[in-house]
């Protein structure tokens, strides 16, 4: 976890009230001075309170007040130090957003909008990523685009440098007036329910025969009462319809909007026009159609606003556990400030329980750190000096300082928010193929009712006007283009989410699904399966010499030497608690070893050149050397006064968890193959500790991407797991990467997964995740599917000439409502998953 802040490290800065936020990408900002030269000119103009320069991702991040300058003037700014700007991304909170498949209608409105490059919507955190060229639309030009769709923009956020979603104070608010307009219906349904149907109040009927005047002036009282239902209960019903109608598009809303209005129509006519039916007494108005099919469907929406809201719970988790506070070292004292105040360099104080504030490096102290909320990783982790922090982990028992490294929007809590929002927002290429299906969804589905009209009003039985509205009313009720809307976009937002509780950042919905068809897992060796260091794995000893002696002896020449090898079998004698003793004459022989005079005895270690050399016999010491070296490690003869002495082995040695890993990742019925520059005795020896079906061994680096393809092109859906630069190649080409966290940053931004823990098991754990999330995708689609494959043709009466059975408004306004409501909870209970298979 020491490169964990470095790792998610870029601007993330604060907003306020009145402010707004633009990223610029500026291609041709290559050096300091071109940064500096923008933002000196960002800072002479007026409205911008804010700019920071990220020259990494060539990106200018700006906050703004719109009242005093625009996104336009901002580029312009740029435009005028000589510098090209590209395109703008924006994040736009969506409010109003509440019919699903109205998606695809903001996103043509915003595509439609001059100077926009791209734009997506995501229905459960209702937000709209746009990206946009400011030289030719603006700000305002966008929020209109999403008025114009019956939604309404909030206050714009960078999209990749604020993870802006919608509050819950918003939701809740919605929540609460979908509610207030629910009971409405509710209330006033009551009687149209007790008064439509006689049979349940008997002396009422008796009092109101029918055709009667005073049963006609209480249907005239019910209508009343019925009107404000339609036009305040289900306002959102007929403004979504009339912004879809102006964009010559369809949605959930045209749907409910056509459905009760025909209800509410027919019975005007048949209160007030009852002489034009054949039969008087046929002329029955559906009040309660219209009521209770609107309350019906306006709680579904409100429940539906609920579970979206849970959705994020991951997030919202993360979110929560930043410090608010910080106690900090001023002047030589301690103070208390609030968190966003700590800058860089300040001395922040720690004590048992106290939350990490933000990113630092211990200076003085020691403690364990639970850094289960970024690692996923109950277990806590020792630091001391020199180690770092990440702020919102929580200190457990010692106390201890550290300097601030990242603060604010800098530190890695804040940018692991930002990328798992980001991937949430993603799609996957299931969900485009949905969206495309869910287009033509709804006039499909007005075609259909038209045509039952049609067919019952010509070939149904008497009353055939009354049989062929109940038809045409519930066949646009019951169909559901929302459940197909929100199968998908729910189910890979808390997927994702599962992964960041589980210390797995995926970065899109594309590499979500990607890892669910996986067959090979090919693993750099070195960092990924081993350590990445090396470290003393025997010490043999001849004769009358002492197991400890010869190691201290060896630990005291290599302690003047500077050779990786030896600094391993210095560390080891130090863990072992054994002193150094005092070296003369040494020397360093290249290629053979070394030698030097300790305690009166020259000392030789090295390999079989340098005891040659000496005349120094080995006898069965070789056939131990060998079979060290077998094992893939690397041995040193020990020779004692041209006598041998004994053997000392270094390697780098396989992590813990490396063979449960790879044990678990064949009971998921993956090959796993490892892919490394070392030589192949070497690999074959690590490949038969770990349990590795396959060795591809002394590949150059520019080799790995071109092995990754040959599996590719026999058929294999490839993963590539590395941690260096020299693996970022291969991980770009894989069908999926995967980075280890404690990896270089090349590597990590060439990867589709980022395993934080570093831990073979995060592989594990991100392929049971991807494979829960799309099988719960599957099961929320198949439902939506096969709610309107099997509700529509019952609505259409398919049924009525079998079996005499005809499905009523009211009861497909209740399957509709609830069909979304269903969908987005099944999502939910990913949030309850836990992966079979946890590094220990």
């Amino acid at each position: 976890m020491d490169q964990v802040s470095e790792r998610f490290s870029q601007p993330q800065p604060s907003m306020h009230e009145g402010v707004e936020k633009m990223v610029l990408t500026v291609d041709d900002m290559h050096c300091e001075s071109a940064g500096a030269d923008i933002a000196s000119a960002l800072r002479l103009t007026a409205g911008v309170t804010r700019s920071r320069i990220n020259l990494s991702s060539k990106t200018v991040i700006v906050d703004y007040m719109p009242a005093c300058t625009s996104s336009n003037k901002i580029a312009d700014v740029v435009r005028s130090t000589g510098y090209t700007v590209g395109a703008l991304r924006l994040r736009l909170p969506v409010s109003g957003l509440d019919c699903a498949s109205c998606v695809r209608q903001i996103e043509a409105a915003l595509e439609a909008a001059k100077g926009v490059v791209a734009a997506s919507v995501d229905p459960v955190r209702a937000v709209a990523e746009v990206e946009y060229r400011p030289a030719e639309t603006g700000l305002a030009v966008l929020k209109e685009a999403v008025a114009a769709s019956g939604c309404k923009a909030g206050i714009a956020a960078a999209s990749s440098h604020d993870p802006a979603t919608v509050a819950p104070d918003d939701r809740e608010r919605e929540y609460r007036q979908l509610m207030w307009k629910f009971w409405l219906g509710a209330v006033v349904s009551v009687p149209n329910v007790l008064f439509m149907y006689p049979d349940l109040l008997p002396s009422v009927a008796e009092l109101m025969p029918p055709a009667s005047d005073a049963r006609r002036i209480l249907w005239a009282v019910l209508g009343i009462l019925t009107l404000p239902v339609l036009l305040w209960s289900g306002s959102q019903f007929f403004v979504g319809a009339w912004q879809a109608l102006k964009h010559r598009s369809a949605n959930m809303h045209t749907l409910i909007a056509l459905g009760v209005s025909a209800a509410f129509a027919y019975s005007v006519v048949a209160t007030a026009f009852p002489h034009i039916f054949p039969d008087p007494m046929l002329a029955e108005p559906f009040w309660d159609v219209t009521t209770v099919v609107i309350a019906l469907v306006v709680l579904g929406l409100a429940l539906e606003n609920k579970a979206k809201g849970r959705t994020s719970a991951a997030i919202r988790k993360l979110v929560g556990m930043q410090a608010k506070t910080a106690r900090v070292v001023r002047d030589g004292a301690e103070i208390d400030i609030p968190v966003e105040e700590v800058v860089t360099g300040d001395i922040v104080v720690v004590r048992p329980g106290d939350k990490i504030p933000v990113d630092g490096e211990v200076t003085e102290g020691a403690s364990s750190v639970d850094e289960s909320m970024i690692t996923g990783e109950p277990i806590p982790v020792e630091k001391s000096i020199g180690d770092e922090v990440v702020g919102g982990t929580i200190n457990k028992t010692g106390s201890f300082r550290f300097r601030a490294t990242k603060v604010g929007k800098d530190t890695a809590l804040a940018n692991i928010i930002r990328m798992v929002q980001e991937a949430q927002g993603s799609k996957a290429p299931i969900q485009r193929i949905v969206d495309s299906v869910s287009s033509y969804f709804v006039p499909t589905v007005m075609i259909l009712a038209v045509l039952a009209f049609v067919a019952w009003y010509d070939f149904g039985p008497e009353p055939r006007i009354v049989f062929s509205t109940i038809v045409f009313v519930t066949t646009l009720i019951i169909a559901c283009p929302c459940a197909l809307g929100l199968a998908t976009p729910t189910s890979l937002t808390v997927g994702i989410g599962k992964g960041a509780e589980n210390g797995i950042l995926i970065r899109s919905g594309d590499a979500l699904q990607t890892a669910e068809k996986l067959t090979t897992i090919v693993l750099d060796k070195t960092g990924t399966i081993t350590k990445g260091e090396p470290a003393l794995t025997d010490i043999i000893s001849f004769a009358e010499f002492e197991e400890k002696r010869l190691l201290r002896l060896v630990a005291t020449l290599e302690s003047k030497s500077e050779h990786p090898l030896g600094e391993a079998i210095v560390r080891a004698t130090a863990k072992r608690g054994l002193e150094l003793l005092t070296a003369s004459h040494f020397e360093a022989i290249p290629g053979k070893g070394i030698s030097g005079h300790i305690d009166g005895s020259v000392i030789r270690v090295g390999n079989e050149k340098l005891m040659a050399e000496e005349n120094i016999a080995l006898n069965s010491a070789m056939t131990i050397w060998q079979g060290l070296a077998d094992q893939g490690k690397t041995p040193m003869y020990i020779a004692v006064d041209r006598r041998i002495a004994g053997l000392v082995a270094v390697a780098d040695t396989i992590k813990d968890d490396s063979a449960a890993a790879i044990s678990a990742l064949h009971d998921l019925g993956l090959k796993v193959a490892m892919l490394t520059g070392d030589n192949r005795r070497t690999a074959k020896a690590i490949a038969r500790e770990a349990g590795i079906d396959e060795v591809i061994a002394e590949v150059l680096p520019q080799e790995k991407s071109m092995r990754v393809k040959e599996l590719q092109a026999k058929g294999e859906v490839v993963a590539m797991v590395g941690d260096g630069i020299n693996d970022a190649p291969a991980l770009a080409s894989a069908d999926i990467g995967l980075a280890i966290g404690t990896g270089t940053d090349v590597a990590i931004e060439a990867s589709d997964i980022t395993l934080i823990k570093g831990s073979l098991f995060g592989v594990v754990t991100a392929i049971d995740i991807s494979r829960a999330t799309m099988r719960n995708v599957r099961q929320n689609l198949v439902g939506a599917f096969g709610y309107n494959a099997l509700g529509i043709p019952l609505a259409m009466g398919f049924l009525y000439p079998f079996f005499g059975i005809l499905m009523s408004p009211i009861i497909a306004g209740a399957a509709m409502a609830f069909s979304s409501a269903t969908v987005v909870s099944n999502a939910n209970r990913l949030r309850l998953f836990k992966p079979k298979r946890a590094g220990s």
